[in-house]
């Protein structure tokens, strides 16, 4: 059985000065153009010439924009800094991401990773014009040897890389479409690629909340093995999955995801909540990352 591997930082006090300015909480919070705004922020940046080959240093870049210009939905240092620690411990030599945005999780994790003697870091994004930032900012951050991102559909993309002969995951970040979460996860399980010894790090599971994740990953192998699945292609009703669950329906539709996959029941995840804080300031009592370890397969 692992060992617990987080440690809960719920009497932490967040630092105010770097909080990122608040405006992610009206409607408009991305994609809205402050992403390639972004990008010309940290290239025309006065420490550009530092900024070069350091993910360190790209990472601040993208914080001082944070704090300072338009608020970004990245995961956070202070969020950010509980996987780290979980990458640190476990050493994954395969981590895979599932929502990469802008690229500050595959900046922060993908370095980790690096320095962990990992092997590759997948970022996928739907998104084609957040990847093409997200690629932007790790050559500038010199981890293009090591982050690779797909750009596609999850679901498609977790297909693909696994014709293409990705087997085995070590570690897996979830921090995409939200209703998602189980459909992905059971692919995953189904495609073998993820298997007892694998980590999951999930966000946003509480706040805005993703119950369907949750109960997955908490069931029995006996209550999974009793409930079913649609075996058709399905809209998935998204309004309980927080504001930003329909985050690409505007401008490439409505998703759709299928749920003929039924993953395998046989599995068994323990589960642990760590409190942190939102980039804001926001104490996450409410809306903390946990971390499933796969134990065992019955």
């Amino acid at each position: 059985m692992p060992a617990s591997t987080i440690d809960s930082v719920a009497n932490a006090r967040f630092d105010e000065k770097k909080a990122y300015v608040q405006d992610g909480q009206g409607q408009t919070f991305f994609d809205d153009g402050r992403e390639i705004e972004l990008l010309h922020f940290v290239y025309r940046h006065p420490s550009i010439n530092e900024i070069r080959g350091s993910p360190t240093n790209v990472l601040k870049a993208i914080d001082e924009y944070g704090r300072t210009k338009k608020y970004l939905m990245n995961v956070g240092d202070d969020k950010g800094r509980i996987v780290v620690d979980l990458i640190a411990e476990v050493k994954p030599q395969i981590m895979v991401e599932l929502g990469g945005y802008i690229g500050y999780s595959a900046l922060l994790f993908g370095d980790a990773v690096r320095k962990a003697g990992g092997k590759r870091y997948f970022s996928l994004e739907r998104n084609p014009e957040f990847a093409a930032v997200i690629m932007s900012l790790v050559d500038l951050a010199g981890l293009s040897d090591i982050v690779k991102v797909v750009v596609g559909s999850s679901a498609e993309s977790i297909k693909r890389l696994h014709t293409e002969g990705l087997h085995h995951i070590d570690l897996m970040f979830l921090d995409h479409w939200k209703p998602a979460y189980v459909t992905d996860l059971k692919l995953c399980e189904h495609l073998h690629l993820i298997s007892p010894g694998t980590v999951l790090a999930a966000d946003n599971v509480i706040k805005p909340g993703n119950p369907p994740y949750l109960e997955y990953v908490r069931s029995s192998v006996d209550q999974k093995r009793q409930s079913s699945n649609s075996d058709q292609m399905t809209k998935v009703d998204s309004s309980n999955f927080g504001k930003n669950a329909d985050m690409y329906k505007d401008r490439e539709g409505e998703e759709k995801i299928s749920t003929e996959t039924k993953g395998n029941p046989n599995l068994v995840y323990e589960s642990k909540l760590v409190n942190s804080f939102e980039p804001t300031g926001e104490p996450v009592r409410s809306q903390t990352r946990p971390v499933h370890h796969m134990l065992t397969e019955k």
